[in-house]
């Protein structure tokens, strides 16, 4: 008989320590512990929690901004590393479920960066390193297009589990390949960007991509999105006079949940820090699939075929190479398991 799980989540709203690190990593377990103590299986971390977001690019020219830039590829981490092994031993410390966004360094290459989202089991075992596909519009400055060698979906306590980061959620092929693979519960990793369009509505724009992924797949979200910190204001207003006039407009975070019929589950947080909660049952996913199952009953795979290149991308293969441990299925080197435990 098909058992699906129930479990409380959790979706945190909140700054980092801005490019500090170490800082944010403690503030990180610090918020594990919290949601595991209110009985969440599942906790969302916002984009690039660890630790900042490239606002300079949006507010600064790329000259002004390298400086910055500089600043961010020191704070990055590596995969494996201490920092995201001090987070996975929280995550089996509390037997929860961590997703995260990350600034993502190149071991062999400081000056490349990723946007990368990494998923925890409760065991504390790395379950997949999803460096983000494309960088959005000014993002481009920062971080390199990554690979769709951890574009999985992967099997833990709380169902199976997929993650994209901000504006891949705008990406209906790469949503779509997710929904192939099962997924019925997605986290969705985003940051506060007041910079846009007078009439752009971000917390709106984040609430309808993530209905329209509830909806078409007949799936859950949990929506993390971190917001603007009076400390990064005040570091950028240094170097940028219009910092606080361009990263303080409301509207501009969104944090919570939305099930299968793409409605939003609860009070969602707009703005303020905080951490939300939402009761999820998997069991639901189910009836609305009757209806609509999009990789299932209702395509036309006669007429329709998606073709998702896995291989991990590097920048060289070396023929002396017995065994390549650079990455393994999902897409993480085979010595993050270790670190993690």
């Amino acid at each position: 008989m098909l058992e699906l799980p129930r479990f409380k989540a959790a979706a945190v709203q909140t700054a980092p320590v801005f490019l500090d690190t170490d800082a944010t990593v403690d503030k990180t377990i610090g918020l594990i512990q919290e949601a595991a103590s209110n009985g969440a299986k599942l906790v969302a971390f916002p984009e690039v929690f660890i630790s900042g977001y490239p606002y300079w690019s949006w507010i600064g020219n790329p000259i002004e901004g390298s400086a910055w830039f500089e600043r961010l590829a020191r704070s990055a981490i590596e995969i494996p590393g201490p920092e995201i092994s001090k987070i996975a031993q929280a995550a089996a410390r509390h037997k929860i479920n961590v997703v995260i966004g990350v600034n993502e360094r190149n071991r062999n290459g400081i000056g490349t960066l990723y946007n990368t989202v990494v998923t925890i089991g409760e065991d504390g075992s790395i379950l997949g390193r999803h460096r983000k596909l494309v960088p959005t519009w000014a993002e481009k400055l920062t971080w390199a297009p990554g690979d769709a060698s951890a574009l999985r979906v992967h099997e833990t306590s709380v169902g199976p589990l997929g993650a994209l980061a901000c504006g891949e959620n705008t990406n209906t092929l790469a949503r779509f390949s997710l929904i192939a693979q099962g997924e019925l519960m997605h986290v969705a990793s985003y940051i506060s960007l007041p910079v846009a369009p007078p009439d752009y509505d971000m917390a709106d724009a984040i609430k309808v991509r993530a209905a329209a992924h509830c909806f078409e797949g007949k799936l859950f979200t949990a929506v993390s999105c971190s917001t603007v910190s009076e400390e990064i204001i005040v570091a950028l207003e240094k170097d940028f006079p219009r910092a606080r006039e361009l990263l303080t407009r409301k509207n501009s975070a969104f944090s919570g949940f939305l099930g299968p019929d793409g409605r939003v589950i609860g009070q969602p947080l707009i703005d303020e820090e905080g951490i939300v909660y939402a009761d999820i049952d998997l069991s639901r996913c189910i009836q609305p699939r009757q209806m609509h199952d999009i990789a299932g009953h209702y395509n036309r795979f006669d007429i329709f075929d998606l073709k998702v290149n896995r291989r991990p991308l590097q920048a060289a293969r070396f023929d002396d190479e017995s065994i390549d441990t650079t990455s393994t299925a999902n897409g993480v080197s085979e010595q993050v398991q270790e670190n993690a435990s």
